[in-house]
Order: structure tokens, then sequence, then C-alpha cells
């Protein structure tokens, strides 16, 4: 009887900051309502809504920003690699 497959793959990871927020707007919505669900009042669920939002917004502005300098830093980069560097300018014979 074989046992179990075990797959050592990695986990893949989100491939822009789009799917992350997504995540966490999920998450502004779901646990308010479970608070409520759970017996919390609807002000402290509110709290809780208004509270996650401004994390997420935070978030988001940092992750596309991060996004935006990863985005700069690769374009320079390939734009140079092509180059000879070299301490001084010697005219080429």
């Amino acid at each position: 009887m074989p046992g179990p497959r075990h797959s050592f793959e990695p986990r893949t990871v989100p491939d822009s900051a789009s799917e992350v927020i997504r995540w966490a707007a999920f998450s502004c919505v779901l646990v308010p309502v479970v608070l409520v669900w759970y017996g919390t009042s609807l002000a402290g669920a509110a709290g809780a809504a208004l509270g996650l939002v401004a994390v997420t917004t935070a978030c988001r502005v940092l992750l596309r920003r991060s996004e935006r300098c990863a985005a700069r830093c690769a374009q320079r980069s390939g734009t140079q690699s092509g180059r000879r560097h070299t301490r001084r300018r010697t005219p080429v014979d």
C-alpha cells in the first residue's frame, strides 16, 4: 500500500501587490462579519473594520511604491549591463 505523496515544490509567491491587496480587502469584510456572528457589538465590529481598512490602505501604498522602485532598479541595471566599466575613458583604435 503506497503512502501519501509529498510534493516538495515551493509555494508560489503572489505575483504582485494586487493579489495581496485583494486578500486583505476580503479580510476587511470577513473579520467584522465573524465578530458580529460571535456576539461583538456592531460598533466594535465597525471599529475593527475601519482599523483593518486603514492598515490595508497603508500597506497598499507601501507595496505599490516598492514595486515601482524594483521596476526602476531593474530597468537601470538592464540598460547598464552591456556597458564596459572602466575607471577612465580611453579612445578605442
